[in-house]
């Protein structure tokens, strides 16, 4: 994760004018201050949020700084689940975001009512469920977790518990690999993550034969196996940075790139094609824009509000997640 300074120019995006953009990213800055706001960006958004933000990086880094902010309004520039995450840490603050229908396919494949239902089937599961799912889902489970840390909570789980992963099976299948731990895995996945195949990371492989492979671990296990490095898209930035390598292909969102860049001057990132398009892009993290920013922060809206009973429970989740990553 770094700390954007305010001076950065803002990044550049096709239909709008750098003149038009400059003064937005000001007039962004002008009422972070005004409102005592923390702008908190994901990896996976578009370069001009990235480039006002105070913080960008993955889920994991993102919960810690919302935990810890002092500011007042806390501006979450990722998907809905972000921003409810942030709001279970903060009940008693403002936390807002530039489009409420940024969604993700992960958090619709695992409803509350459906995992609920599957829990009632074994008393003695463990719920560990994957940051990418509702409020809801969150105060049903025991223990949150990230792609950053998804393999210390479930070496932390209870020994004497089955466990359920929600809802990647991917991330969770890869756990397993790591931990010798078994699971039952829900059923869903992230749609941009599963678009890369064997094929084409073969393919342009052989394009780059010293570019090594870095791979997310929501990648199919197909992906995986190819890939010289499976992990979440902050330690993505360590290991580029300290690889000798001069050239990586990099299978992640391609908001991820322009963060490598700017972390790793120097390096050049070859975004893994799919059999589709030359990058992959979430549709629901490009909802965000630098205009949506610029409302949101200027109306303070749309605002992120959770039933207390169910932020409650939630937090718990996600507390204990927080405490087990800050352990040695």
């Amino acid at each position: 994760m770094f700390n954007a300074p305010e001076t950065q120019p803002a990044g550049l995006r096709p239909g709008i004018a750098p003149e038009r953009l400059d003064l937005l990213s000001q007039e962004i800055l002008a009422l972070k201050r005004r409102h005592n706001a923390v702008i908190l960006a994901h990896n996976y958004q578009v370069a001009e949020i990235q480039d006002v933000a105070d913080y960008v990086g993955d889920s994991l880094g993102l919960a810690q700084q919302a935990a810890r902010t002092p500011a007042d309004v806390i501006v979450f520039c990722g998907v809905h689940f972000m921003a409810e995450t942030a709001k279970i840490l903060n009940p008693g603050k403002l936390v807002i975001l530039p489009d409420a229908d940024a969604g993700c396919s992960l958090e619709e494949s695992c409803p509350a009512d459906r995992l609920a239902a599957l829990q009632a089937t074994n008393p003695n599961f463990y719920t560990i469920a994957y940051i990418n799912c509702s409020a809801a889902v969150k105060a049903l489970s025991d223990c949150i977790c990230t792609s950053g840390n998804a393999r210390k909570i479930v070496e932390h789980a209870p020994a004497d518990r089955d466990l359920l992963f929600v809802p990647d099976e991917n991330l969770g299948g890869w756990v397993m690999e790591q931990t010798g731990r078994p699971m039952t895995l829900w059923k869903g996945n992230c749609y941009v993550h599963v678009e890369w195949t064997h094929a084409v990371i073969t393919r342009i492989r052989r394009e780059h034969p010293d570019a090594p492979v870095v791979a997310h671990p929501e990648c199919t296990k197909a992906v995986r196996m190819l890939a010289d490095e499976v992990c979440s898209t902050e330690k993505m930035v360590t290991y580029c940075r300290n690889s000798p390598a001069t050239h990586f292909i990099i299978a992640t969102e391609a908001g991820m790139l322009h963060r490598l860049r700017r972390e790793c001057p120097g390096k050049t990132f070859i975004p893994a094609p799919t059999e589709r398009c030359a990058c992959n892009e979430c549709r629901f993290m490009k909802m965000n824009t630098l205009e949506k920013l610029h409302e949101c922060m200027t109306r303070l809206s749309p605002r992120v509000e959770l039933p207390e009973e169910v932020a409650r429970r939630a937090r718990r989740a996600v507390e204990r997640m927080l405490e087990i990553s800050a352990l040695p």
